[in-house]
């Protein structure tokens, strides 16, 4: 007896299909179709081909930048993965304490990113800030706008405030999804708590970690928000990413060929860095 095929599924998968066309596949061609030309106006642009591109990757803004944003991107990730593990180790399984710090977790994850910059402008200030009266007061010179490492320590601890919820959070959820024989099995084996995270924990949390590490590096890769509303990219240039310099070359200045092909170029880095992450992890996992 033959089966007859139903294609009717097929027209329910396709307004997503329409939706992520326009969301995403025309813009996409839109900047791709700026990057090979030089625009003056509405009407008046001419083919320059790749010179845009060749002349973006011999920029020191972009080196200058690309730097600085693999530092802080790798800061986070070093950070906020072992914080963010160690936090759901903590967390109570079950109960209202479990609740309650749920509910805590998730609140700095509600905050808009330029009211989290906000909060940090504020919090910071010597004069009326809770953070820097503090340390002023302790007889450390601390001041985000004029002092490099100041700025940058800020903008990292507020991405740490900030982020590591989601980290506990994936992990918590993770940690809750393991079977509590391997647990039993622990327990008459005798292991040590040390023991149970080296072996059962943290082999079944390889999955949670991958998504988390995903989300933090191409989140952190492109922050904007927060430190422009913080620091303005300052002090000089100090806190100025890879976004910031996009936004100062496409609005600023108007450079929409430029601006183009360093969006292209921007696209690229994220997904072979990300494609990186990701075989690494699996590989490891097959292993």
């Amino acid at each position: 007896m033959t089966k007859i095929q139903n294609n009717r599924a097929w027209w329910l998968v396709l307004p997503v299909f329409l939706l992520v066309a326009f969301s995403a596949i025309l813009p996409m061609m839109t900047v791709v179709n700026y990057s090979v030309q030089d625009i003056f106006d509405s009407s008046t642009r001419f083919f320059v081909g790749a010179d845009w591109y060749r002349q973006i990757l011999h920029d020191p803004r972009l080196h200058d930048s690309l730097l600085r944003q693999f530092i802080f991107s790798g800061c986070v990730l070093l950070i906020e993965i072992p914080l963010g593990i160690a936090v759901a180790l903590t967390m109570p399984t079950r109960g209202r304490w479990a609740s309650l710090c749920l509910i805590v977790m998730a609140i700095p994850l509600l905050i808009p990113w330029n009211v989290v910059g906000t909060i940090w402008q504020i919090f910071g200030r010597a004069d009326i800030g809770l953070l820097g009266y503090s340390l002023r007061e302790l007889g450390i010179d601390y001041n985000y706008a004029s002092n490099t490492r100041d700025a940058w320590v800020t903008v990292l601890v507020m991405d740490v405030w900030h982020w590591t919820s989601l980290v506990a959070l994936l992990c918590y959820s993770g940690l809750r999804a393991i079977p509590d024989a391997y647990y039993q099995a622990a327990r008459i084996d005798r292991a040590s708590a040390w023991a149970v995270f080296r072996y059962i924990q943290l082999p079944k949390l390889k999955s949670v970690l991958l998504i988390a590490v995903m989300l933090r590096f191409m989140d952190s890769f492109m922050i904007y928000t927060e430190p422009f509303v913080l620091t303005g990219g300052g002090p000089g240039n100090a806190t100025t990413f890879l976004s910031q310099t996009l936004t100062k070359m496409a609005v600023g200045q108007f450079d929409l060929g430029p601006a183009a092909a360093f969006s292209l170029i921007y696209f690229l880095i994220i997904l072979l860095v990300s494609w990186l992450f990701y075989t690494a992890m699996t590989h490891g996992d097959q292993k």
